[in-house]
């Protein structure tokens, strides 16, 4: 099983979140979840450029990096 690593601000907010029952850091949880999910969608495609096989699978997880990170399509090479 791999691990993820957090920040000690978040970890914190999801004691008090669930062992103390402060509700009030929620929002912070959230933007805090959404951020790490975003950075290892964008880890997993530029894993999966590296170790592609072949042309077609590479272009194709650069494309979608390249879309999940907001790129115009005039900026691209």
């Amino acid at each position: 099983m791999k691990t993820v690593k957090i920040s000690q601000q978040l970890f914190g907010n999801l004691i008090r979140y669930h062992l103390l029952d402060f509700y009030d850091v929620e929002p912070n949880i959230k933007k805090e979840l959404e951020k790490k999910m975003e950075a290892y969608k964008k880890r997993g495609l530029y894993t999966k450029y590296k170790t592609a096989e072949t042309e077609e699978e590479r272009e194709q997880a650069r494309n979608e990096y390249l879309e999940l990170i907001g790129l115009n399509d005039d900026f691209r090479w």
